[in-house]
């Protein structure tokens, strides 16, 4: 079964990535826990570069796209010999996206000739777990020169921003045309829903379900937050 990409245009509703990780590295039990709740609602699922083994990453990725779910990789390194492990790594464990890293021409053309789908960060990012600065403007004019060049979509870390996190939000999916991730700290039902009302292409959570913040079991908040989404 293989999961089939429709035009970005064409989502109804933005896109819950499940994110297998708690304050930016990925859960050592993250193989079980996707085990116990693979049949809920979400289609897309990811964890961060650190902390699996390549073989436990290989073989986990490798399940969930044999079970037809999309698969990401989100690294969590800003300079460019880092992006391009990363880079290596998503190509490694066949993901079908690659987030993060800063934008390199190099990890661009390796994502381009492997057939991965690179969605970098924009704007001043730094430390782990990951903090935005920069103007607004200034992060919409890199998305733009980054979309020009050929990129699928990019990474926000839009939660994340020493800001208006909010108001740069609505201006950066407002001004682009093209698939936006809204990444971290996403962990309320009011930010949801005022993701619903602006429309990204898709959002992550991750150490929210596994602090709880949606009620229920892990695979029950999952479901809570796609039924909420669609409503």
């Amino acid at each position: 079964m293989k999961y089939q990409f429709y035009s970005w245009e064409d989502i109804m509703h933005p896109h819950l990535i499940v994110m297998l990780t708690h304050n930016d590295c990925t859960v050592e039990n993250a193989a079980a826990v996707f085990e116990q709740y693979k049949d809920s609602k979400a289609q897309f699922w990811g964890f961060k570069e650190k902390n699996l083994p390549l073989d436990k990453m290989k073989h986990l990725f490798a399940y969930m796209k044999s079970l037809g779910k999309t698969t990401v990789l989100e690294v969590v390194d800003y300079d460019e010999a880092g992006g391009l492990r990363g880079a290596k790594l998503a190509l490694d464990c066949g993901c079908d996206i690659l987030m993060g890293t800063r934008y390199y021409d190099s990890i661009h053309g390796y994502c381009q000739t492997h057939g991965i789908k690179y969605m970098p960060f924009i704007g001043q990012v730094t430390k782990r777990p990951s903090v935005l600065t920069g103007s607004i403007e200034a992060i919409i004019a890199e998305g733009k020169a980054y979309l020009s060049k050929g990129v699928y979509g990019l990474d926000l870390l839009g939660y994340r921003y020493e800001g208006e996190a909010e108001v740069l939000i609505k201006c950066l999916v407002a001004s682009l045309e093209a698939p936006i991730c809204i990444a971290g700290s996403i962990d309320t039902y009011e930010k949801l829903s005022f993701l619903k009302g602006v429309q990204p292409w898709g959002f992550t959570i991750g150490s929210a379900f596994f602090e709880g913040k949606f009620g229920g079991d892990f695979g029950e908040q999952i479901n809570n937050v796609c039924d909420f989404m669609q409503k």
